[in-house]
């Protein structure tokens, strides 16, 4: 009869134990093993070889750089904008939809994908919180902090003026 040594409980996993890992979508970090991936072997190149591979300066200047302008989207639309920020997060309601962002991670939403837009303000201290909700019942919130709480009234009636412009509710 065979004994294992050590504990016979097996690793957590899951989004409490790794912040990286999102049901569905990616597989769990601490469940990867070396037998998993294939092995790669090094490639070797020889000096000439990169040297006739490597394209000339002038001509990724020429690739990288366009003749002529692409033309923006948001040149022809005259219409109410709503933007929100703070050195951590920014809001932009316009008519493309809501883009939210914080740090380094931004989403967007269509006004297709909105159910509702719910705003919030702190009952003391200067954060003034957007949430965005989804048909099928997530929500998104975000928290700006104000310079002061007198800009909530009036980036209440900028993004009032935004969702009266652009968000049809029952347009599903």
């Amino acid at each position: 009869m065979e004994q294992r040594i050590g504990s016979s409980s097996q690793p957590l996993e899951g989004a409490g134990f790794d912040p990286a890992f999102i049901p569905g979508l990616t597989s769990p970090a601490s469940g990867r093993t070396e037998d998993d991936e294939p092995e790669k072997e090094p490639e070797v190149a020889a000096a000439g070889d990169a040297e006739e591979s490597a394209p000339e300066p002038e001509e990724t200047a020429e690739a990288a750089s366009p003749s002529e302008p692409e033309p923006e989207e948001d040149a022809d639309i005259d219409g109410p904008v709503f933007e929100a920020s703070d050195r951590r997060a920014r809001i932009v309601a316009d008519h493309r939809g809501v883009r939210l962002s914080l740090d380094d991670q931004e989403c967007e939403f269509r006004w297709d994908e909105i159910g509702a837009v719910e705003t919030e303000t702190a009952r003391f201290g200067k954060r003034y919180t957007v949430t965005v909700h989804t048909p099928d019942r997530r929500w998104y919130p975000i928290e700006i902090e104000a310079p002061a709480r007198s800009h909530f009234a009036e980036w209440d009636t900028h993004l009032d003026a935004v969702l009266d412009a652009y968000f049809e509710e029952g347009a599903e």
